[in-house]
């Protein structure tokens, strides 16, 4: 047993010193892509280990000998971490014991501590058995989706795993929806709202607009004031203050709305034949995945767009498109959905469409000839310097 201790404490240390390298070296000799990639490879790998090692703390109770209630408040108080990393490491690592596929992609660094952590949660009595058949699937999935597509992925895979479940969990997001707005003794107010997804898309969406307009109001004043493009350090507010006054803008909107103001209504997308070709489809314009039941009650107000998916991918929308003055727009908005650049993902409603075959060129203004890019991609695409945003 000595040497087994003996043992462990040289592999800590030849870990200690291997680390000690990296620091000596410095950050400049590893920022290369490559390295970037081992580095996050053996950041995951590392993790994985100390999560198994505190699953295997937390099972044998030597915190309990310290007095501690439990092992996750032992490893709060002695490595001096957040209460809640230390209980989600310690559930993580119990969870692991019975994902043994998701515990190997961990442990080889192919997946994350986030990939885990989302996979962790769907594991409850109404889906485990279904997860124990599809766990490879959704493993693959993370080690070959991007983050974000991956967790579109597993809402979807929850709502067929747990039909009931998911409406359940849909209507307590509804239920938790609350909004304050209170005056503090020095005369500031403080708030805070809490929104399910489709509310919170309404007000999200319009506050996020009224932002950007101020924002291209701000760098239009840095400019002509100084005389050339400025910086984001140039411009007269701060995004926390121009988010602020957004949200102000909003109210004074509101109030000051005409008689026949029309009330924001979200939008739908049907799509006519997509599950069959591509996969399930049930979420807003900006990507989050909303359940079924979520749409009953938005139907007397909202706007439904018919979108059909041929066979050979193209897409065709109805005229009647809300906010879009043309189908074809909108038809490359529904089939890309975000910026199609493979290091973004910028929402399609702060993308340009984009000639694929220029139009100086003879490049037609069709749908297969057209993608979403960001304003950042369309202009480094085009050679154009953008500015600070």
């Amino acid at each position: 047993m000595e040497l087994d201790v003996i043992d462990v404490d040289m592999e800590l240390d030849a870990m200690t010193d291997a680390i000690d390298a990296l620091v000596a070296a410095g950050p400049s000799a590893y920022c290369d892509g490559a390295s970037i990639m081992k580095l996050q490879r053996q950041s995951a790998r590392l993790e994985s280990f100390v999560t198994e090692a505190t699953a295997e703390f937390d099972q044998w109770g030597e915190w309990a000998n310290d007095g501690a209630r439990t092992s996750a408040a032992w490893v709060c108080t002695r490595a001096h971490v957040p209460m809640k990393d230390a209980r989600r490491r310690v559930a993580r690592g119990r969870a692991l014991r019975h994902m043994p596929l998701c515990a190997k992609a961990f442990s080889d660094g192919t997946i994350g501590a986030a990939h885990v952590d989302a996979l962790v949660s769907l594991r409850r009595p109404r889906t485990e058995e279904t997860l124990t058949r599809d766990e490879g699937v959704l493993v693959e999935q993370a080690t070959s989706m991007p983050f974000q597509d991956f967790i579109r992925a597993l809402s979807y895979w929850e709502q067929l795993a747990d039909p009931d479940g998911t409406e359940e969990k849909a209507q307590a997001q509804r239920d938790r929806r609350d909004a304050y707005v209170v005056q503090s003794i020095d005369g500031m107010y403080l708030g805070k709202m809490t929104l399910d997804p489709i509310a919170g898309e309404i007000v999200a969406a319009e506050h996020n607009r009224i932002e950007r307009e101020f924002f291209e109001a701000d760098w239009a004043e840095a400019k002509e004031r100084l005389g050339y493009e400025p910086s984001s350090a140039d411009l007269s507010r701060s995004p926390a203050q121009r988010r602020a006054d957004a949200l102000v803008e909003m109210a004074v909107r509101s109030r000051s709305a005409p008689a026949d103001g029309r009330r924001p209504a979200p939008l739908f997308s049907v799509f006519v034949g997509y599950e069959t070709l591509h996969g399930r489809i049930c979420e807003l314009a900006n990507g989050t995945v909303v359940s079924p039941g979520c749409l009953v009650r938005w139907l007397d107000g909202a706007d439904i767009e018919p979108a059909v998916f041929t066979p050979s991918g193209r897409v065709e929308v109805s005229a009647t498109a809300r906010f879009f003055t043309r189908a074809t727009r909108r038809a490359i908005e529904l089939r890309d959905r975000e910026c199609t650049h493979s290091y973004c993902d910028e929402p399609l409603d702060r993308c340009q469409c984009d000639h694929i075959e220029p139009a100086s060129q003879g490049g037609p203004t069709t749908q297969e000839n057209g993608r979403l890019l960001c304003a950042f991609h369309n202009r480094l695409r085009n050679g154009r310097p953008p500015p600070g945003d």
